[in-house]
């Protein structure tokens, strides 16, 4: 009779697209590094350099499955902004300005990651992550809606 996989950890971390590595990131998880990296290199080789947020599912066997998902918004703003860091505090420190336009390409990309129903919601979203960030959006508007936001 096969023994019965068991999840033993789910882990949720970030990489560079095509350069992940062994390390001890990868080693507390508890699976077969050089087989994750083999595979999370070769599905993340289009996205090189950009950071890559993916959630490991480990079992007992050290087996593991792996889902990757959309950059962070942060990131996304930051290079679009051309900045490096963001503003240290919100209310003070404007660092940059970008275009609706570009917040909305950011929002659409972010789309299948964000609980949002529309682009206009996905865009509020982005643009609350900005704000954080010390970078305004032109001509987006976040105060609040009425009803909820439906």
């Amino acid at each position: 009779m096969a023994a019965k996989k068991e999840i033993t950890r789910i882990a949720k971390i970030q990489l560079i697209g095509g350069q992940a590595r062994p390390g001890p990131a990868l080693a507390s998880i508890g699976i077969n590094m050089a087989e994750f990296t083999k595979q999370f290199n070769d599905k993340t080789k289009t996205r090189n350099g950009e950071v890559v947020p993916c959630v490991i599912t480990a079992f007992n066997d050290k087996s593991f499955t792996f889902f990757t998902k959309t950059s962070p918004a942060s990131v996304m703003i930051k290079k679009a902004a051309k900045i490096e860091t963001a503003g240290h505090n919100q209310l003070t420190d404007t660092v940059a300005t970008i275009s609706k336009e570009q917040a909305l390409e950011i929002a659409r990309y972010k789309m299948p990651d964000l609980n949002a129903y529309d682009e206009e919601m996905a865009l509020r979203m982005i643009a609350g992550t900005a704000k954080q960030m010390g970078v305004k959006i032109k001509d987006v508007d976040l105060t609040p809606r009425k009803n909820g936001g439906k």
